[in-house]
């Protein structure tokens, strides 16, 4: 029984592993159609969401039964739970890539972002996918320098964030009404998915310490 507990376990990583490299993937395209207006990769990135929902749903549906089976205690208990929870902040990525690529459709074929903010999105873009890639390594190998890394590139994002409100508000801002909902959800939406992968890298933390991380962000993802 308790080599088949121990395999449970390793699926449960594994699944993990194979949501976040779709959910990298779905930051990737998202990020390309939202820069480049490109409708096709944008309508893929919407189908493809639909897997990443059915994995983390499958994922919650074992870690369940792991729970009723099993009985586990101790770290093999955090383990269980914190999957749980690390799925759910998985899918939630994916769904802020899916909406990047919804603004894409939505304006098609216009660009998502006015021409004083592309360069700001283009490396908000750009940081989210290291981030993902980072947060692959980080669930593969439990290693903590990734922990440090991801927190990194999320304070690069937030102040990224700022400085595109920073922007919208100020005088100088010439863009449409529509140019300042759409840089604020999208904004929104990429600082969120950093917001996100810091709240998995919490817990990967606390796996493998026992001990609760709050200062890796000031915001619960």
């Amino acid at each position: 029984m308790r080599d088949v507990f121990q395999q449970e376990l390793h699926e449960v990583q594994q699944r993990l592993v194979e949501i976040a490299e779709l959910v990298a993937e779905a930051m990737r395209k998202g990020t390309t159609a939202f820069q480049t207006s490109d409708i096709a990769l944008a309508e893929q990135v919407i189908e493809e969401d639909a897997r990443i929902d059915e994995l983390a749903l499958t994922l919650d549906e074992l870690s369940i039964q792991i729970l009723a089976r099993q009985q586990p205690v101790a770290r093999d208990l955090r383990v269980v739970v914190s999957a749980l929870r690390m799925s759910a902040s998985l899918e939630r990525m994916g769904d802020m890539a899916e909406h990047l690529a919804q603004l894409t459709r939505y304006r098609f074929p216009d660009k998502v972002i006015a021409k004083g903010l592309r360069s700001t999105f283009k490396e908000m873009g750009e940081l989210d996918i290291k981030i993902a890639e980072k947060l692959i390594k980080m669930l593969k190998t439990q290693d903590m320098k990734f922990v440090d890394a991801i927190r990194d590139i999320d304070d690069q994002i937030d102040a990224l964030h700022l400085s595109v409100f920073d922007k919208v508000l100020s005088e100088a801002w010439g863009g449409t009404s529509m140019d300042t909902v759409d840089a604020t959800l999208a904004s929104r939406y990429y600082e969120r998915f950093s917001d996100h992968a810091i709240s998995i890298a919490r817990k990967v933390k606390y796996l493998s310490t026992g001990e609760w991380a709050p200062e890796l962000s000031s915001e619960e993802a």
